[in-house]
């Protein structure tokens, strides 16, 4: 899908980064810069696979060489890295995760792959961003865990459409399978009257996921989760719009209502 990983769309993240004081912010749009180079890579369906693992491997060896100490290719990139103590591991996991895709067209993977994607498209983004947040790690790690689940959950979700014309499908195996849906093809899915049965398994799955994150945030500082307590917010309504519409065809496309974003973003700034 053109928007994978857990800084989701531009204006979702764009919005919830605002808040933050500048420093931090700059770290964001440094991390998010990263999502959005591996992610174009992966979703250049019209280039080669082998040329866009290429690409990819290219970026791998760009983030070895920051983390050697040469970083004059990236040098704002490795000022976050630096300044925040970033993980290597992370950026190599967003990086593994894109790569998925160009490997092969992800079709209602089993439920471990679908959780390894998900780890790597998302969770590592949160790894990255509670470490500029200020989270301690095992707080943060807990909070990207369930906070990308439920972020990559609904993107997945929101994107079937879109993902399908990618010739994608990320709704995992077991879920169609309780639906009573045999088929892998991403076309013949979005056109069988069980998908909504599918969505719903998924919609609960998130759902659950954005109450842990809720439970893990009000332990922590409300200074050190303002960001992602917005983006929660706002996702948790486009989630709960999604089940309101349902999955049969045809798919309205769904977003948060502005003024409802306003309203967090305000109440968050206060």
């Amino acid at each position: 899908m053109t928007e994978k990983t857990g800084v989701a769309r531009r204006s979702s993240f764009y919005t919830a980064m605002r808040i933050l004081p500048q420093e931090k912010r700059q770290a964001m749009y440094e991390i998010y810069g990263f999502c959005r180079a591996v992610d174009d890579i992966a979703d250049d369906c019209a280039g080669a696979r082998e040329a866009r693992r290429q690409e990819l491997q290219a970026w791998r060896d760009d983030i070895d060489a920051i983390y050697a100490g040469r970083s004059d290719k990236h040098p704002n990139l490795a000022w976050a890295i630096r300044r925040y103590d970033l993980k290597r591991e992370d950026f190599l996991a967003i990086i593994d995760g894109m790569e998925m895709d160009v490997v092969q067209d992800i079709r209602g993977p089993d439920r471990p792959t679908f959780d390894l994607y998900c780890d790597r498209v998302a969770c590592a983004v949160g790894r990255l961003s509670t470490q500029v947040f200020g989270l301690d790690r095992k707080t943060g790690e807990a909070l990207a865990d369930h906070l990308g689940r439920a972020l990559q959950t609904t993107n997945i979700l929101r994107d079937l459409d879109e993902d399908a014309g990618f010739g994608r499908l990320y709704l995992p195996a077991d879920a169609l399978a309780k639906a009573g849906i045999a088929s892998r093809d991403p076309a013949k899915v979005l056109a069988h009257p069980a998908l909504g049965a599918a969505a719903q398994i998924l919609v609960a799955e998130a759902r659950f996921r954005f109450e842990k994150a809720r439970e893990t945030m009000k332990a922590c500082p409300r200074a050190t989760v303002r960001a992602p307590r917005l983006m929660a917010a706002v996702y948790r309504m486009i989630l709960d719009r999604l089940a309101r519409r349902g999955f049969a065809p045809p798919r309205a496309k769904v977003s948060a209502p502005r003024l409802a974003v306003l309203f967090v973003l305000v109440r968050e700034m206060l």
